[in-house]
């Protein structure tokens, strides 16, 4: 039963969050929202769909330990892993001008992290603070990128183009984002009930199943889409994926998780786990700028990382 609970989340997660995210951008351009928006907001954002309910459902049902692991978890995947299967398909090239400014961003809000962390707790107003923080940094890049339609407009652009020509009845779109919804919802119930089950089965802590298997789970939205854009040559897309979730993780989730339910942050995040994530970070910036490419054997050393990581944060006690 637990398999099965896992199994049906994970897929639930999948599939619900590409719906959610596919008949949104449909119904977007109908409603004349300009390609970069939606790139930068439905596309670039909307695929953390999965970790936005995952999160709530976790620190609303108890689980804060799943709901803290699971922000900082999927950031160290997205970078070590997801980023590092990218590479390794097709060496990725950054932009510099973009990666600048959000790459900033970046690194600030991952720094923003550590407060509430290592004080133990994330009330609603450090909640609040968070995700305010999120709409400046959409507003202020929307409006740079408008002005100047630079590269980072582009790779904007590109992610909206990715989702399909549009074509779709908006009947139909509305289905999908109801669907997807639903999957969602539903998927990220099965997926903390059966990670609650294994944690106990495996005498491992629910924060440890929070920073691998849930954060993992959570993260295929991104996987998919990195993993596609590298297949096609498209390797912006992949690059500006991973920045703009880990930039959404922690400004946007973890600070509507806060405001829904007030976040006892588990200790051994402290001690490690949030540490691990500023290191991955910092991989992800020294590989970014170092020729301004990722190569394959980068990619591999992050995969490899990634690796040892879930391999030291899944041993039991």
């Amino acid at each position: 039963m637990t398999t099965i609970l896992i199994l049906a989340g994970l897929a639930g997660l999948f599939l619900g969050g590409e719906a959610l995210v596919r008949g949104a951008v449909v119904l977007a351009r109908r409603f004349g929202i300009p390609p970069m928006v939606i790139g930068l907001t439905l596309v670039g954002f909307g695929t953390s769909t999965p970790e936005l309910v995952t999160s709530l459902e976790a620190a609303l049902g108890g689980s804060p330990g799943i709901a803290v692991g699971n922000v900082v978890g999927s950031n160290i995947a997205n970078i070590l892993l997801i980023l590092g299967l990218a590479a390794l398909i097709r060496p990725i090239a950054v932009a510099p001008a973009g990666f600048r400014r959000d790459g900033a961003v970046l690194v600030a809000a991952s720094l923003i992290a550590l407060a509430p962390v290592l004080s133990g707790a994330l009330g609603r107003g450090g909640g609040a603070a968070l995700v305010a923080l999120l709409l400046v940094y959409l507003t202020g890049t929307l409006l740079a990128e408008r002005r100047r339609n630079g590269p980072a407009a582009e790779v904007y652009e590109a992610e909206a183009g990715a989702m399909g020509p549009d074509g779709t009845p908006a009947g139909r779109a509305w289905l999908y984002v109801a669907a997807g919804l639903a999957g969602v919802i539903l998927g990220a119930k099965a997926l903390i009930a059966g990670a609650v089950t294994l944690a106990t089965a495996l005498g491992v802590s629910e924060t440890a199943i929070g920073l691998t298997l849930v954060a993992v789970g959570t993260s295929l939205p991104e996987l998919a889409t990195s993993a596609v854009a590298a297949r096609r040559g498209q390797s912006a897309i992949a690059f500006g994926n991973v920045v703009g979730s880990n930039i959404f993780n922690i400004l946007g989730i973890l600070g509507a998780t806060a405001i829904a339910a007030p976040l006892a942050i588990p200790p051994e995040i402290a001690r490690s786990d949030i540490w691990v994530m500023l290191g991955a970070t910092a991989v992800l910036v020294w590989a970014a700028v170092s020729g301004w490419r990722v190569t394959r054997a980068e990619g591999a050393a992050m995969l490899a990382l990634y690796a040892g990581y879930a391999w030291i944060v899944l041993r039991p006690a």
